[in-house]
């Protein structure tokens, strides 16, 4: 193997089975599927392209079955950017996702496999995220796999920044994802923590608790001197909610900002993308084009840089395709601009 890029994801590499129905449908009720068909996805993969489509140096550490969804996404991989040198492959079937998409673009996903759910990393594994510059981790990791990455962050001589996507309601993750008590303990430490309104309010217990607890632990995070990052405002935590727009808390203090309007058709992938804008603008070492950064970007420039990344990838069809390079991402915001 050779040494770990400058950011390393921690997420599952799936084949998405992506039905494009006539409505979401309710308790008892159906839908009519005029079209299905495959696409790439799964969080890590989703998170790890969309930096790689950015231009950033990326890898992914995952694990996928050795079946046909397994060497399909193996094989996808290969074909962008991104080091796959850590994606194991096992004998349990590939992590693979059943998505319902309607015509606003809005969806349901239901989620099969094993493949991983029973990843663990190796001691190779720890050592290169231990020396990544920007480690990202899903709340849909093992908890086994998300202590483990914690650990190896938390070690390290020189920490990387790490970021942190809840991803899920706790519900949905118990048995297959990280646990309240590992999600406390990232909450405390990530240097950007992530969630969605179905996540925040699983486990913050509503909006208002959320910003409210998210607010108290940077600051006692601050008050003890454990940072990685210079700069006002660190830690950071994003709470999105999708075209509502999306509210952070930087530093103990809330600003609210409003998501850019395009028409939507598919969201399937916009908050690993909007995520992935938000590490390349908050978290890694450079500008994204190879020169040293002098000073990450402030708080709205970092929110209007991700949520472009994310509009634009909501216009396309699946979680990956649409995915814009950082020439795309900046014309689009300066078209809005003028």
């Amino acid at each position: 193997m050779t040494g770990p890029p400058p950011i390393l994801a921690v997420g599952a590499a799936a084949i998405d089975e992506w039905y494009a129905v006539s409505n979401l449908p309710e308790p008892d009720g159906g839908a009519f599927a005029s079209e299905v068909t495959t696409a790439f996805g799964g969080v890590g993969a989703n998170v790890s392209v969309a930096l790689d489509r950015l231009g950033r140096d990326a890898g992914l550490v995952s694990r996928v079955g050795d079946d046909e969804y397994g060497e399909r996404a193996r094989e996808y991989l290969a074909d962008t950017g991104v080091d796959a040198s850590r994606v194991a492959v096992g004998g349990d079937p590939s992590t693979r996702s059943v998505i319902l998409s309607d015509p606003a673009g809005e969806r349901a996903i239901v989620t099969a496999g094993e493949s991983f759910r029973r990843l663990r990393l190796s001691e190779a594994d720890r050592e290169a995220l231990a020396a990544a510059e920007t480690v990202f981790l899903t709340g849909y990791a093992p908890d086994a796999v998300s202590r483990a990455v914690l650990d190896a962050v938390e070690s390290a001589a020189d920490p990387p920044a790490l970021a942190f996507d809840l991803s899920g309601s706790v519900e949905e993750l118990v048995g297959r994802g990280t646990e309240p008590e590992t999600i406390h303990r990232l909450l405390h430490a990530a240097d950007l923590f992530v969630a969605d309104d179905v996540a925040a309010a699983a486990y913050f217990d509503g909006p208002d608790a959320a910003v409210d607890r998210v607010a108290a632990a940077q600051l006692a995070r601050e008050g003890s001197g454990r940072t990685t990052l210079a700069g006002d405002g660190w830690p950071r935590a994003v709470l999105t909610h999708g075209a509502d727009g999306m509210t952070v808390v930087a530093g103990g203090e809330v600003t609210e900002f409003d998501a850019f309007e395009v028409d939507v058709v598919d969201a399937t992938g916009a908050g690993d993308s909007f995520t992935a804008g938000l590490i390349d603008r908050w978290l890694a070492g450079s500008d994204g084009r190879g020169n040293p950064r002098r000073d990450r970007a402030g708080v709205a420039d970092g929110v209007r840089f991700a949520a472009a990344v994310a509009a634009i990838n909501c216009t396309s069809r699946f979680a990956q395709p649409g995915l814009p390079t950082r020439d795309e991402a900046e014309a689009f915001l300066a078209e809005r601009e003028s």
